[in-house]
């Protein structure tokens, strides 16, 4: 792989991710940069998956028996040999030059933590879309000290902060790993940057669940924050806009999908419910 100053890991944790891994993993063939290595931690699939990671000559394949995204993320970031630890998940499709942006990132010393805004690609108007997700991302990380974030399918934190802070991250089911390993850095002091510049794509697909299991979803990102005893507006915000785009697009997805297969090029999609990655 390429000789730089800084290298860089890629972490996916996968459960059943049989429609999606593929592109992930083709859009990572593809990078300008190519990251030093690529980890995909098998969390108990019980598809393909681990077979379709085993055809990539770049990926080490590792498997981690205890059920929960939060343990699969600890195994392949531990595992982990760069200076930069990536994490995204096995349905984000990475832009050409997001290994090389990332890494110019973090050359800057201060910077401990990245995260970038995410364009749903499987979903209307994805520009758009892009656009509203920076924009709440943007108001949140500059107007809210209270509500530090990171996003689990695009983000990069240095190893060494990971060494530092991996002790006192919570293990709970009930809340978001992503969310909980961002404000264990706050608590640490270690600044999450936020840029537009590493934009990922990611599917939408959480809008196929029932409204129940959409608001215990977002009731999880709360809950990360309430268990902190951070209490914050732009919490509330984020949540207000995420159900604002569950009610605009979930009456609608079937038509939008049908539409969808038909374009000439167009990424994974399903019409089935995600299953919530922290549950067992």
């Amino acid at each position: 792989m390429n000789n730089k100053t800084l290298t860089l890991t890629i972490v996916i944790p996968v459960y059943n991710e049989q429609g999606y891994l593929k592109a992930c993993l083709d859009s990572i063939a593809k990078q300008i940069v190519m990251p030093d290595e690529v980890i995909v931690v098998d969390n108990n699939s019980t598809d393909k998956s681990a077979q379709i990671a085993k055809s990539y000559p770049f990926v080490k394949l590792m498997i981690e028996t205890k059920q929960g995204v939060v343990f699969a993320r600890n195994t392949g970031f531990d595992a982990a040999k760069s200076d930069i630890i990536g994490r995204i998940d096995a349905d984000t499709v990475l832009p050409e030059n997001w290994v090389q942006r990332v890494i110019a990132e973090f050359e800057d010393p201060k910077v401990a933590a990245v995260t970038g805004p995410v364009s749903y690609y499987d979903m209307p108007l994805p520009r758009l879309n892009y656009q509203v997700n920076h924009l709440m991302c943007k108001f949140t990380h500059r107007w809210s000290s209270d509500g530090p974030f990171l996003y689990g399918s695009n983000m990069a934190i240095r190893r060494n902060v990971w060494e530092r802070v991996k002790k006192h991250t919570c293990l709970d089911q009930d809340m978001h790993e992503d969310i909980d390993l961002a404000i264990h850095l706050r608590k640490a002091n270690y600044p999450i940057d936020y840029t537009k510049k590493i934009l990922a794509k990611a599917s939408g697909r959480r809008t196929n669940d029932s409204l129940a299991g959409f608001v215990e979803y977002m009731a999880m990102h709360r809950r990360a924050y309430t268990r902190h005893n951070l209490h914050n507006f732009a919490m509330y915000f984020a949540m207000f806009m995420w159900l604002l785009g569950y009610f605009f697009i979930h009456p609608w997805r079937d038509i939008w999908y049908s539409i969808y297969s038909r374009s000439k090029k167009h990424y994974p999609f399903t019409r089935k419910v995600r299953k919530n990655p922290m549950s067992s």
